[in-house]
């Protein structure tokens, strides 16, 4: 499938008519194609399941650094610096990137980084020692990752129909919820639990749970695979490397300067980055409400986050065909107010029953949340300009990651109230919804459309 046609490329305080012919396969109706792409979300959701919340921060905390109140402000304060790196850098290489045409190359570099940044925490041993190469091999994988979600995210209107990018998007979100969980209940079924452990780990230092870092590593390679073989990409556009970054920074610069062109994405982007500043922030405290006011303990948190994912994991793909039926912005902002009523409940239970019922609930409106900005950002973004755009959707996730924990430890602090500083998160939906609100989705047609 090609579409040629000549259009007007943004360069700093000029508008230049380039010619510019992109050629897309068709893989409407193409299975095969969507199932691959989806399988990708199964797969790199493995490294933030293990490595970044569950497996490898619980070790690096306890048994890497020098006591559990270091280890826990490192681990915080790297994954705040690889949150704005990454932020920083996504716009820029999405931007560069459209020049070249090409997503699968960068995608392909940038998940090699990650897998081999993950398999060498192999290296990581229980000693003060590590601290410095656990930091920065871990960091180097988180790079990886966040950046590699910008060109995955952008071939999702080029793959979709127009009347599925909502579907597909939830499918590949919801699938990623249990990839992770899978991956994880393999190294705890496999290596972590057994006592003595298989293979001949050494637990004395700590193999049998250094060992996540190569398993992630692999399972995310193997089940990576079929989106490079089977998933089609666009042609390059014949660009030499220096032009296109020229280009791409050029483009870039300019859709800053002409923001009031772009308002209808600029409102979106700003609500998306309140409202999920408050997602992650819950994701980031969630374990700690629980175990502080409910006195859950850590085998209880375990069983509760898996009981978490899994319900995110349903509520992405159930919701998934609401997208497609009435709009991602309807759904995003359905979720935000299901999340705001069950965190106000939340707020007021005492029992650890109701407090897991209704957390349980909540949970079902994270994935569509989650997937449903996605697929808004594919039917909003130009399409000669998607993963640039994306590159802005990454940034608008990260770069004020920092505000909602640190409203939520102030207020804790100052109330002496775990309940008051969880309180400060449902102004994020609320806000953020409010914001939605002006936002207008095209409906009938969908960014993919452009390529057809």
């Amino acid at each position: 499938m090609v579409a040629s046609s000549t259009y007007l490329r943004r360069e700093p305080d000029r508008l230049v008519s380039v010619p510019k012919t992109i050629t897309v396969k068709p893989v409407r109706g193409n299975r095969t194609a969507i199932i691959a792409w989806c399988l990708f979300d199964w797969a790199n959701s493995a490294f933030p399941t293990i490595i970044v919340t569950f497996l490898f921060s619980a070790y690096f905390t306890t048994a890497v650094a020098a006591n559990p109140e270091l280890g826990t402000a490192l681990w915080g304060q790297v994954n705040s610096v690889m949150a704005l790196v990454a932020a920083a850098l996504a716009p820029i290489l999405g931007a560069i990137a459209d020049q070249g045409g090409r997503r699968k190359p960068w995608l392909l570099a940038l998940s090699v980084i990650c897998m081999l940044a993950t398999a060498s925490l192999w290296f990581v041993r229980p000693e003060e020692s590590s601290v410095a190469f656990a930091l920065v091999a871990f960091t180097i994988a988180g790079l990886g990752f966040e950046l590699g979600l910008v060109f995955y995210n952008a071939m999702l209107p080029e793959l979709a129909p127009p009347d599925s990018v909502g579907r597909i998007s939830g499918w590949g979100w919801g699938i990623g919820y249990f990839g992770g969980l899978t991956c994880l209940a393999l190294s705890l079924v496999l290596f972590v639990q057994p006592d003595p452990s298989p293979f001949g780990l050494d637990r004395e230092t700590a193999e049998h749970v250094r060992v996540a870092g190569p398993l992630t590593a692999a399972w995310f390679a193997l089940f990576a695979l079929p989106l490079f073989l089977l998933v089609p990409d666009r042609t390059g556009t014949g660009l030499p490397w220096g032009q296109a970054v020229r280009r791409g920074l050029g483009t870039l610069i300019a859709t800053f300067r002409q923001l009031r062109a772009h308002r209808n994405i600029a409102i979106f982007l700003l609500g998306k980055m309140i409202y999920t500043d408050g997602l992650n922030t819950l994701f980031a405290f969630g374990g700690i409400y629980a175990a502080g006011t409910f006195g859950m303990s850590f085998d209880e948190i375990l069983l509760f986050a898996i009981a978490l994912n899994v319900s995110s994991g349903l509520g992405a793909i159930a919701f998934a065909w609401l997208d497609d039926w009435f709009g991602a912005k309807p759904t995003i902002l359905a979720a935000l107010t299901g999340m705001t009523l069950l965190g106000a409940a939340i707020l007021f239970v005492d029992s650890k029953l109701a407090f897991t019922a209704l957390a349980v609930g909540l949970g079902l409106f994270f994935g569509p949340a989650q997937a449903s900005s996605r697929s808004l950002m594919s039917r909003l973004a130009p399409p000669e300009s998607r993963a640039e755009f994306f590159g802005l959707f990454a940034l608008a996730g990260r770069i004020t990651a920092f505000l909602g924990p640190a409203l939520v430890g102030w207020v804790t602090f100052a109330a002496g109230s775990q309940r008051a500083g969880m309180a400060t998160i449902l102004p994020f939906f609320v806000i953020g919804g409010l914001l939605l609100l002006f936002v207008k989705e095209p409906r009938g047609s969908s960014a993919a459309s452009a390529t057809a």
